[in-house]
């Protein structure tokens, strides 16, 4: 993956499923019916502005006029599908969990919300869940424990098993996150 400042990179990271998805429907416009299901949801969860501009992608637009609209992480995202749609050697790894730090308060939020009943909160983290059991390893993982997250469990060494180093601080990192903001 092309070296990006560290949010960027984070953006990239957390999208990494996304962002291959697109690009392998326009090298396969046979993939477009799983990709549409993807985008409906992502349509569904407020993406409106990022999944417009990936429809103009998949409709063959390349120009700047993409960028029109979008917000700082929507724009990164389709940066970095155009990018790998010109070279694919610069897509980003989906396995690659990133900057636990900056990953773990996102998903400790979503998780918490989802877990105080939020619908919009639940329907974004099962569709995430979704997305990273596809993927295998510790993303994989980490997708199948969204449920148990999501229900209360905080047992760091239940909820690790099986899991590599990074898995394990992301999983951790949620926990701590999980943790303050519970204490609210």
């Amino acid at each position: 993956m092309t070296r990006l400042p560290p949010a960027q990179e984070q953006i990239v990271l957390a999208h990494a499923n996304l962002i291959h998805a697109v690009v392998r429907t326009v090298q396969n416009p046979e993939l477009r019916p799983e990709l549409d299901h993807a985008l409906r949801v992502s349509e569904e969860n407020g993406w409106v502005a990022l999944v417009g501009a990936i429809r103009r992608i998949l409709a063959g637009e390349r120009s700047a006029r993409l960028f029109e609209g979008l917000d700082e992480e929507d724009a990164v995202i389709v940066e970095a599908i155009l990018r790998g749609i010109r070279d694919p050697q610069t897509l980003p790894d989906p396995e690659k969990l990133g900057d636990a730090s900056l990953a773990a308060p996102g998903l400790a939020a979503m998780i918490h919300a989802a877990g105080k009943g939020d619908v919009q909160a639940l329907q974004l983290v099962a569709h995430m869940a979704e997305e990273m059991t596809r993927v295998g390893g510790d993303m994989g993982r980490l997708g199948g424990l969204m449920r148990r997250l999501v229900n209360g469990e905080r047992d760091a060494e239940a909820l690790c098993a099986g899991m590599g180093a990074e898995g394990e601080r992301l999983v951790v990192s949620i926990l701590e996150e999980l943790g303050k903001l519970e204490a609210h």
